[in-house]
Protein backbone atom coordinates (compact mmCIF):
# COMPACT_ATOMS: atom_id res chain seq x y z
CA UNK A 1 0.00 0.00 0.00
CA UNK A 2 2.97 2.32 0.17
CA UNK A 3 3.83 4.32 3.23
CA UNK A 4 3.75 7.83 4.64
CA UNK A 5 6.77 10.03 5.25
CA UNK A 6 7.25 13.52 6.66
CA UNK A 7 6.63 16.33 4.22
CA UNK A 8 9.80 18.43 3.73
CA UNK A 9 7.84 21.60 3.05
CA UNK A 10 5.09 21.36 5.61
CA UNK A 11 6.04 19.85 8.94
CA UNK A 12 2.43 19.26 9.90
CA UNK A 13 1.55 17.38 6.67
CA UNK A 14 2.51 13.85 5.70
CA UNK A 15 2.43 12.42 2.21
CA UNK A 16 2.42 9.10 0.43
CA UNK A 17 5.60 7.67 -1.01
CA UNK A 18 5.22 4.61 -3.27
CA UNK A 19 6.65 1.49 -1.69
CA UNK A 20 9.55 -0.31 -3.32
CA UNK A 21 8.97 -4.04 -2.77
CA UNK A 22 12.06 -4.97 -4.77
CA UNK A 23 14.21 -3.52 -1.99
CA UNK A 24 12.90 -5.99 0.59
CA UNK A 25 14.80 -9.12 1.54
CA UNK A 26 11.80 -11.26 0.61
CA UNK A 27 11.52 -9.85 -2.90
CA UNK A 28 15.24 -10.24 -3.61
CA UNK A 29 15.18 -13.78 -2.30
CA UNK A 30 12.25 -14.86 -4.47
CA UNK A 31 13.56 -13.02 -7.52
CA UNK A 32 16.95 -14.68 -7.23
CA UNK A 33 16.05 -18.16 -6.03
CA UNK A 34 12.46 -19.08 -6.88
CA UNK A 35 13.18 -20.55 -10.31
CA UNK A 36 15.77 -22.85 -8.78
CA UNK A 37 13.38 -23.71 -5.93
CA UNK A 38 10.65 -24.68 -8.41
CA UNK A 39 13.12 -26.75 -10.44
CA UNK A 40 14.45 -28.77 -7.49
CA UNK A 41 11.16 -29.03 -5.60
CA UNK A 42 10.11 -32.55 -6.76
CA UNK A 43 13.41 -34.08 -5.73
CA UNK A 44 14.31 -32.00 -2.69
CA UNK A 45 11.05 -30.91 -1.06
CA UNK A 46 8.11 -33.02 -2.28
CA UNK A 47 8.69 -35.71 0.35
CA UNK A 48 8.53 -33.20 3.22
CA UNK A 49 6.03 -30.62 1.94
CA UNK A 50 3.81 -32.65 -0.40
CA UNK A 51 3.24 -32.43 -4.13
CA UNK A 52 3.82 -29.16 -5.96
CA UNK A 53 0.79 -26.90 -5.76
CA UNK A 54 0.34 -24.57 -8.78
CA UNK A 55 -1.03 -21.83 -6.50
CA UNK A 56 2.52 -21.32 -5.17
CA UNK A 57 3.95 -20.41 -8.57
CA UNK A 58 1.02 -18.16 -9.43
CA UNK A 59 1.19 -16.33 -6.11
CA UNK A 60 4.94 -15.74 -6.29
CA UNK A 61 4.72 -14.54 -9.90
CA UNK A 62 1.98 -12.08 -8.96
CA UNK A 63 3.94 -10.85 -5.94
CA UNK A 64 7.02 -10.14 -8.07
CA UNK A 65 4.85 -7.81 -10.19
CA UNK A 66 3.19 -6.14 -7.21
CA UNK A 67 4.00 -2.45 -6.91
CA UNK A 68 5.83 -2.41 -10.26
CA UNK A 69 4.83 0.62 -12.34
CA UNK A 70 5.64 -1.33 -15.50
CA UNK A 71 2.61 -3.51 -14.81
CA UNK A 72 0.21 -0.57 -14.71
CA UNK A 73 -0.67 2.29 -12.41
CA UNK A 74 -3.11 4.99 -11.37
CA UNK A 75 -2.13 8.58 -12.07
CA UNK A 76 -2.72 11.03 -9.23
CA UNK A 77 -2.59 14.78 -9.79
CA UNK A 78 -2.95 17.87 -7.63
CA UNK A 79 -5.50 20.31 -9.14
CA UNK A 80 -3.85 23.26 -7.42
CA UNK A 81 -0.14 22.99 -8.24
CA UNK A 82 -0.15 20.24 -10.85
CA UNK A 83 2.05 17.86 -8.84
CA UNK A 84 1.83 14.29 -10.25
CA UNK A 85 2.56 10.86 -8.89
CA UNK A 86 1.92 7.29 -9.97
CA UNK A 87 0.47 4.56 -7.76
CA UNK A 88 1.31 1.05 -8.95
CA UNK A 89 -1.25 -1.77 -8.99
CA UNK A 90 -1.14 -4.43 -6.31
CA UNK A 91 -1.19 -8.21 -6.74
CA UNK A 92 -4.05 -8.81 -4.25
CA UNK A 93 -2.47 -12.12 -3.18
CA UNK A 94 -2.87 -13.44 0.35
CA UNK A 95 -0.42 -15.12 2.71
CA UNK A 96 2.68 -14.02 0.78
CA UNK A 97 2.59 -10.38 -0.27
CA UNK A 98 2.97 -8.43 3.00
CA UNK A 99 1.21 -5.34 1.64
CA UNK A 100 -1.78 -7.01 -0.01
CA UNK A 101 -2.29 -9.46 2.83
CA UNK A 102 -2.22 -6.58 5.29
CA UNK A 103 -5.01 -4.89 3.35
CA UNK A 104 -7.11 -8.06 3.65
CA UNK A 105 -6.27 -8.21 7.34
CA UNK A 106 -7.41 -4.64 7.94
CA UNK A 107 -10.65 -5.05 6.00
CA UNK A 108 -11.50 -8.30 7.80
CA UNK A 109 -10.71 -6.87 11.24
CA UNK A 110 -12.70 -3.67 10.66
CA UNK A 111 -15.70 -5.59 9.34
CA UNK A 112 -15.76 -8.07 12.23
CA UNK A 113 -15.23 -5.42 14.91
CA UNK A 114 -17.68 -2.85 13.58
CA UNK A 115 -20.32 -4.80 11.65
CA UNK A 116 -20.48 -8.34 13.04
CA UNK A 117 -19.60 -8.58 16.73
CA UNK A 118 -22.27 -7.68 19.26
CA UNK A 119 -21.55 -5.54 22.33
CA UNK A 120 -21.12 -8.53 24.66
CA UNK A 121 -18.09 -10.12 26.38
CA UNK A 122 -15.84 -12.20 24.12
CA UNK A 123 -12.99 -14.64 24.64
CA UNK A 124 -10.20 -15.84 22.40
CA UNK A 125 -10.00 -19.63 22.25
CA UNK A 126 -6.80 -21.24 20.91
CA UNK A 127 -7.15 -24.86 19.80
CA UNK A 128 -4.03 -27.00 19.28
CA UNK A 129 -3.20 -30.66 18.76
CA UNK A 130 -0.21 -33.03 19.20
CA UNK A 131 2.80 -32.36 17.00
CA UNK A 132 2.64 -35.85 15.50
CA UNK A 133 -0.73 -35.02 13.89
CA UNK A 134 0.38 -31.85 12.15
CA UNK A 135 1.78 -33.51 9.02
CA UNK A 136 -1.60 -35.04 8.23
CA UNK A 137 -2.94 -31.54 7.67
CA UNK A 138 -0.03 -30.52 5.45
CA UNK A 139 -0.38 -33.47 3.10
CA UNK A 140 -4.19 -33.46 3.15
CA UNK A 141 -5.34 -29.84 3.05
CA UNK A 142 -8.99 -30.89 3.11
CA UNK A 143 -8.54 -31.85 6.76
CA UNK A 144 -7.90 -28.18 7.55
CA UNK A 145 -11.37 -27.34 6.30
CA UNK A 146 -12.89 -29.64 8.92
CA UNK A 147 -11.06 -28.32 11.99
CA UNK A 148 -13.17 -25.16 12.53
CA UNK A 149 -16.32 -27.29 12.56
CA UNK A 150 -14.90 -29.42 15.37
CA UNK A 151 -14.09 -26.35 17.45
CA UNK A 152 -17.60 -24.99 16.87
CA UNK A 153 -19.29 -28.27 17.86
CA UNK A 154 -17.14 -28.42 21.00
CA UNK A 155 -18.05 -24.86 22.01
CA UNK A 156 -21.75 -25.34 21.36
CA UNK A 157 -21.91 -28.56 23.41
CA UNK A 158 -20.10 -27.09 26.41
CA UNK A 159 -22.08 -23.84 26.39
CA UNK A 160 -25.42 -25.64 26.29
CA UNK A 161 -24.45 -27.99 29.13
CA UNK A 162 -23.09 -25.21 31.33
CA UNK A 163 -26.10 -22.93 30.75
CA UNK A 164 -28.50 -25.92 30.84
CA UNK A 165 -30.39 -24.83 27.72
CA UNK A 166 -30.62 -26.47 24.31
CA UNK A 167 -32.03 -23.42 22.52
CA UNK A 168 -29.09 -21.07 22.93
CA UNK A 169 -26.45 -20.25 20.30
CA UNK A 170 -23.11 -18.49 20.84
CA UNK A 171 -21.38 -16.42 18.18
CA UNK A 172 -18.03 -17.71 16.94
CA UNK A 173 -15.47 -16.54 14.35
CA UNK A 174 -12.57 -18.94 13.76
CA UNK A 175 -9.32 -18.31 11.92
CA UNK A 176 -7.18 -21.17 10.64
CA UNK A 177 -3.48 -20.62 11.25
CA UNK A 178 -0.85 -22.95 9.82
CA UNK A 179 2.32 -21.24 11.02
CA UNK A 180 4.38 -21.19 14.18
CA UNK A 181 6.92 -18.69 15.52
CA UNK A 182 9.56 -19.35 12.87
CA UNK A 183 7.21 -19.95 9.92
CA UNK A 184 7.19 -23.68 10.63
CA UNK A 185 4.13 -25.84 9.94
CA UNK A 186 1.87 -25.65 12.99
CA UNK A 187 -1.86 -25.94 12.16
CA UNK A 188 -4.10 -24.61 14.93
CA UNK A 189 -7.17 -22.45 15.39
CA UNK A 190 -7.91 -19.05 16.93
CA UNK A 191 -11.55 -18.39 17.75
CA UNK A 192 -13.20 -15.13 18.73
CA UNK A 193 -16.20 -16.37 20.72
CA UNK A 194 -18.96 -14.69 22.68
CA UNK A 195 -18.49 -15.58 26.33
CA UNK A 196 -22.09 -16.59 26.63
CA UNK A 197 -24.91 -17.40 24.23
CA UNK A 198 -28.02 -15.87 22.68
CA UNK A 199 -31.61 -17.06 22.95
CA UNK A 200 -34.02 -17.03 20.01
CA UNK A 201 -35.22 -13.51 20.90
CA UNK A 202 -31.64 -12.17 21.07
CA UNK A 203 -31.23 -12.18 24.85
CA UNK A 204 -27.61 -12.76 25.87
CA UNK A 205 -26.84 -15.17 28.73
CA UNK A 206 -23.25 -14.85 30.02
CA UNK A 207 -21.04 -17.71 31.18
CA UNK A 208 -19.44 -17.84 34.64
CA UNK A 209 -15.96 -16.29 34.76
CA UNK A 210 -14.46 -19.32 36.48
CA UNK A 211 -15.48 -21.81 33.78
CA UNK A 212 -12.73 -24.40 33.36
CA UNK A 213 -11.17 -25.31 30.00
CA UNK A 214 -11.26 -29.01 30.89
CA UNK A 215 -14.62 -29.82 29.23
CA UNK A 216 -13.53 -27.99 26.07
CA UNK A 217 -10.25 -29.90 26.03
CA UNK A 218 -11.83 -33.32 26.52
CA UNK A 219 -14.45 -32.87 23.78
CA UNK A 220 -11.94 -31.25 21.38
CA UNK A 221 -9.58 -34.17 21.89
CA UNK A 222 -12.31 -36.72 21.21
CA UNK A 223 -13.45 -34.97 18.05
CA UNK A 224 -9.94 -34.73 16.58
CA UNK A 225 -9.34 -38.41 17.35
CA UNK A 226 -12.62 -39.32 15.67
CA UNK A 227 -11.81 -37.23 12.58
CA UNK A 228 -8.41 -38.84 12.09
CA UNK A 229 -9.77 -42.33 12.76
CA UNK A 230 -12.54 -41.86 10.21
CA UNK A 231 -10.02 -40.54 7.67
CA UNK A 232 -7.80 -43.59 8.41
CA UNK A 233 -4.86 -41.38 9.34
CA UNK A 234 -4.35 -43.12 12.70
CA UNK A 235 -5.32 -46.36 14.40
CA UNK A 236 -6.95 -47.01 17.75
CA UNK A 237 -3.53 -48.04 19.09
CA UNK A 238 -2.28 -44.48 18.47
CA UNK A 239 -5.29 -43.07 20.31
CA UNK A 240 -4.72 -45.38 23.27
CA UNK A 241 -1.02 -44.49 23.35
CA UNK A 242 -1.64 -40.73 23.40
CA UNK A 243 -4.31 -41.09 26.08
CA UNK A 244 -1.76 -42.84 28.28
CA UNK A 245 0.57 -39.84 28.18
CA UNK A 246 0.62 -37.35 31.01
CA UNK A 247 0.50 -34.50 28.46
CA UNK A 248 -1.41 -35.50 25.34
CA UNK A 249 -0.34 -32.53 23.23
CA UNK A 250 -3.90 -31.21 22.95
CA UNK A 251 -4.66 -27.84 24.47
CA UNK A 252 -7.43 -25.26 24.67
CA UNK A 253 -6.66 -21.79 25.99
CA UNK A 254 -9.26 -19.09 26.71
CA UNK A 255 -7.26 -16.72 28.88
CA UNK A 256 -7.67 -13.66 26.63
CA UNK A 257 -10.89 -11.86 27.59
CA UNK A 258 -12.48 -8.85 25.89
CA UNK A 259 -15.03 -6.71 27.66
CA UNK A 260 -18.38 -5.83 26.11
CA UNK A 261 -18.02 -3.00 23.62
CA UNK A 262 -14.23 -3.34 23.25
CA UNK A 263 -14.26 -2.76 19.49
CA UNK A 264 -10.59 -1.76 19.36
CA UNK A 265 -9.59 -4.94 21.22
CA UNK A 266 -11.60 -7.11 18.84
CA UNK A 267 -10.02 -5.40 15.85
CA UNK A 268 -6.52 -6.02 17.20
CA UNK A 269 -7.31 -9.64 18.01
CA UNK A 270 -8.74 -10.35 14.55
CA UNK A 271 -5.66 -8.79 12.96
CA UNK A 272 -3.57 -11.22 14.98
CA UNK A 273 -5.81 -14.15 13.98
CA UNK A 274 -5.50 -13.53 10.24
CA UNK A 275 -1.96 -12.12 10.09
CA UNK A 276 0.62 -13.10 7.47
CA UNK A 277 2.60 -16.27 8.34
CA UNK A 278 5.86 -14.33 8.40
CA UNK A 279 7.07 -10.77 8.88
CA UNK A 280 9.52 -8.76 6.79
CA UNK A 281 10.74 -7.10 9.96
CA UNK A 282 11.91 -10.43 11.30
CA UNK A 283 14.06 -11.29 8.26
CA UNK A 284 16.95 -9.56 9.97
CA UNK A 285 19.85 -10.37 7.62
CA UNK A 286 21.35 -12.46 4.85
CA UNK A 287 24.89 -13.77 4.82
CA UNK A 288 27.27 -13.63 1.85
CA UNK A 289 26.28 -17.18 0.91
CA UNK A 290 22.58 -16.31 1.10
CA UNK A 291 21.70 -17.75 4.50
CA UNK A 292 18.50 -16.26 5.94
CA UNK A 293 18.44 -15.22 9.59
CA UNK A 294 14.84 -15.07 10.73
CA UNK A 295 13.90 -13.80 14.19
CA UNK A 296 10.99 -15.36 16.06
CA UNK A 297 8.44 -13.45 18.11
CA UNK A 298 9.33 -15.45 21.20
CA UNK A 299 12.06 -17.77 22.35
CA UNK A 300 11.89 -21.25 20.83
CA UNK A 301 13.42 -24.55 21.93
CA UNK A 302 13.78 -26.34 18.60
CA UNK A 303 17.10 -27.56 17.14
CA UNK A 304 18.94 -25.11 14.90
CA UNK A 305 22.27 -24.99 13.02
CA UNK A 306 24.96 -22.57 14.17
CA UNK A 307 26.51 -20.49 11.39
CA UNK A 308 29.54 -22.26 10.02
CA UNK A 309 28.76 -25.40 12.00
CA UNK A 310 26.33 -28.12 10.86
CA UNK A 311 26.16 -29.59 14.37
CA UNK A 312 22.66 -29.43 15.83
CA UNK A 313 22.34 -28.01 19.30
CA UNK A 314 19.13 -29.46 20.67
CA UNK A 315 16.84 -27.82 23.14
CA UNK A 316 18.71 -24.50 23.40
CA UNK A 317 16.35 -21.55 23.84
CA UNK A 318 16.86 -18.95 21.12
CA UNK A 319 14.91 -16.31 19.28
CA UNK A 320 16.02 -16.86 15.69
CA UNK A 321 16.46 -19.49 13.01
CA UNK A 322 19.01 -19.77 10.22
CA UNK A 323 17.70 -21.04 6.88
CA UNK A 324 19.17 -22.04 3.57
CA UNK A 325 17.52 -19.73 0.96
CA UNK A 326 15.55 -22.52 -0.71
CA UNK A 327 14.55 -23.99 2.64
CA UNK A 328 13.17 -20.62 3.72
CA UNK A 329 11.13 -20.35 0.52
CA UNK A 330 9.78 -23.85 1.18
CA UNK A 331 8.78 -22.87 4.73
CA UNK A 332 6.90 -19.69 3.84
CA UNK A 333 5.21 -20.94 0.66
CA UNK A 334 3.73 -24.00 2.37
CA UNK A 335 1.32 -21.62 4.13
CA UNK A 336 -0.21 -20.29 0.90
CA UNK A 337 -3.77 -21.69 0.88
CA UNK A 338 -5.63 -22.99 -2.15
CA UNK A 339 -7.67 -20.33 -3.97
CA UNK A 340 -10.95 -21.81 -2.71
CA UNK A 341 -9.77 -22.23 0.89
CA UNK A 342 -11.71 -20.07 3.36
CA UNK A 343 -9.39 -19.28 6.27
CA UNK A 344 -12.07 -17.51 8.34
CA UNK A 345 -15.29 -19.29 9.42
CA UNK A 346 -18.42 -17.77 10.96
CA UNK A 347 -20.66 -19.94 13.14
CA UNK A 348 -23.78 -19.70 15.27
CA UNK A 349 -25.04 -16.21 15.99
CA UNK A 350 -22.31 -14.78 13.75
CA UNK A 351 -22.92 -17.09 10.79
CA UNK A 352 -23.82 -15.53 7.45
CA UNK A 353 -27.27 -17.12 7.56
CA UNK A 354 -28.06 -15.94 11.09
CA UNK A 355 -26.92 -12.39 10.34
CA UNK A 356 -28.90 -12.42 7.10
CA UNK A 357 -32.05 -13.60 8.89
CA UNK A 358 -31.71 -10.84 11.49
CA UNK A 359 -31.16 -8.21 8.81
CA UNK A 360 -34.17 -9.50 6.89
CA UNK A 361 -36.32 -9.36 10.03
CA UNK A 362 -35.24 -5.77 10.73
CA UNK A 363 -35.86 -4.83 7.13
CA UNK A 364 -39.36 -6.26 7.18
CA UNK A 365 -40.18 -4.22 10.29
CA UNK A 366 -38.73 -0.98 8.97
CA UNK A 367 -40.22 -1.18 5.48
CA UNK A 368 -43.48 -2.42 3.97
CA UNK A 369 -41.48 -3.56 0.94
CA UNK A 370 -38.49 -5.55 2.19
CA UNK A 371 -35.33 -5.28 0.13
CA UNK A 372 -33.24 -8.35 -0.76
CA UNK A 373 -30.34 -8.89 1.61
CA UNK A 374 -27.94 -11.00 -0.44
CA UNK A 375 -28.02 -8.83 -3.55
CA UNK A 376 -27.76 -5.54 -1.72
CA UNK A 377 -24.75 -3.72 -3.21
CA UNK A 378 -24.51 -1.31 -0.28
CA UNK A 379 -24.06 -3.68 2.65
CA UNK A 380 -21.45 -2.46 5.17
CA UNK A 381 -18.97 -5.19 4.24
CA UNK A 382 -19.20 -4.56 0.51
CA UNK A 383 -18.68 -0.87 1.13
CA UNK A 384 -15.66 -1.77 3.23
CA UNK A 385 -14.10 -4.00 0.57
CA UNK A 386 -14.27 -1.09 -1.85
CA UNK A 387 -12.17 1.12 0.41
CA UNK A 388 -9.52 2.85 -1.62
CA UNK A 389 -5.86 2.35 -0.83
CA UNK A 390 -5.79 5.94 0.43
CA UNK A 391 -8.51 5.28 2.99
CA UNK A 392 -6.72 2.23 4.35
CA UNK A 393 -3.42 4.08 4.64
CA UNK A 394 -5.22 6.91 6.38
CA UNK A 395 -6.76 4.43 8.80
CA UNK A 396 -3.37 2.98 9.68
CA UNK A 397 -1.21 6.10 9.73
CA UNK A 398 -3.91 8.61 10.72
CA UNK A 399 -2.92 10.90 7.87
CA UNK A 400 -4.32 11.51 4.38
CA UNK A 401 -1.96 10.12 1.69
CA UNK A 402 -3.84 12.10 -0.97
CA UNK A 403 -2.52 15.30 0.54
CA UNK A 404 -0.21 17.01 -1.98
CA UNK A 405 3.41 17.11 -0.69
CA UNK A 406 3.97 20.41 -2.51
CA UNK A 407 1.02 22.56 -1.52
CA UNK A 408 -1.11 20.50 0.86
CA UNK A 409 -4.18 20.43 -1.44
CA UNK A 410 -6.26 17.29 -1.99
CA UNK A 411 -4.99 15.31 -4.97
CA UNK A 412 -7.24 13.27 -7.26
CA UNK A 413 -6.91 10.10 -9.30
CA UNK A 414 -7.33 11.20 -12.91
CA UNK A 415 -6.66 8.00 -14.88
CA UNK A 416 -5.87 4.29 -14.74
CA UNK A 417 -3.37 2.71 -17.13
CA UNK A 418 -2.99 -1.08 -17.36
CA UNK A 419 -0.39 -3.13 -19.21
CA UNK A 420 -2.88 -5.83 -20.16
CA UNK A 421 -4.73 -3.48 -22.53
CA UNK A 422 -2.41 -0.45 -22.92
CA UNK A 423 1.21 -1.72 -22.87
CA UNK A 424 2.47 0.92 -25.29
CA UNK A 425 0.89 3.71 -23.21
CA UNK A 426 2.52 2.40 -20.02
CA UNK A 427 5.94 2.29 -21.68
CA UNK A 428 5.55 5.71 -23.25
CA UNK A 429 4.56 7.41 -20.00
CA UNK A 430 7.29 5.74 -17.95
CA UNK A 431 9.94 6.49 -20.59
CA UNK A 432 8.88 10.12 -20.67
CA UNK A 433 9.11 10.36 -16.88
CA UNK A 434 12.40 8.48 -16.68
CA UNK A 435 10.81 5.57 -14.81
CA UNK A 436 11.19 2.87 -17.43
CA UNK A 437 13.80 0.96 -15.46
CA UNK A 438 13.54 -0.33 -11.94
CA UNK A 439 16.39 0.78 -9.66
CA UNK A 440 18.89 -1.91 -8.82
CA UNK A 441 18.25 -3.74 -5.60
CA UNK A 442 20.49 -2.93 -2.70
CA UNK A 443 23.14 -5.47 -1.78
CA UNK A 444 21.94 -7.81 0.97
CA UNK A 445 23.31 -6.97 4.43
CA UNK A 446 25.88 -9.30 5.90
CA UNK A 447 24.89 -11.74 8.62
CA UNK A 448 26.26 -11.06 12.11
CA UNK A 449 28.56 -13.65 13.58
CA UNK A 450 26.96 -15.97 16.16
CA UNK A 451 28.40 -14.00 19.08
CA UNK A 452 26.77 -10.81 17.73
CA UNK A 453 23.28 -12.26 17.60
CA UNK A 454 21.16 -11.44 20.61
CA UNK A 455 19.96 -14.59 22.31
CA UNK A 456 16.93 -14.62 24.57
CA UNK A 457 17.23 -17.05 27.46
CA UNK A 458 14.45 -18.27 29.68
CA UNK A 459 14.37 -19.42 33.25
CA UNK A 460 15.08 -23.14 33.69
CA UNK A 461 11.54 -23.86 34.92
CA UNK A 462 10.03 -22.22 31.83
CA UNK A 463 12.49 -24.11 29.63
CA UNK A 464 11.59 -27.48 31.12
CA UNK A 465 7.89 -26.74 30.75
CA UNK A 466 8.43 -25.86 27.08
CA UNK A 467 10.09 -29.22 26.55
Amino acid sequence: MGHVVDCPRQNEIGFYRPRKPWESSLYRLLEECFEEFERVYPERYAKKYGFWRPVIGKTVAAYLNCGDLREGFARVRCPECGHNMFVAYSCKRRYLCPSCHQKRTLITAINIAENICESVPHRQFVWTMPKRFRLFFRFDRNLLRKLPGLAWETTLEVYRVVLNRDDIVPGMITGIQTHGQIANWHPHLHSLTTYGAFTADGTFIPLPDDLSTTPFLRIWEEKVFKLLLNEKKITQDVVDQIRSWRHSGFSVDKSVALAAGDTAGIERLVQYMVRCPFSLDRIISRSADGKIVYRAEKTSCQPFPILGNERLLKGIPRNFEVFDPLDFIAEITQHIPSPDMQMIRYNGYYSNRARGDRAKARNSVDSAEPKPIIDDEDTPYRKLTRLRWAQLIQRVYEIDPMCCPECGAQMRIISFVGRHNQPEVVDKILNHCGLEGRPASRAPPSTPSPEQLEFEYVEIDEFLMAL
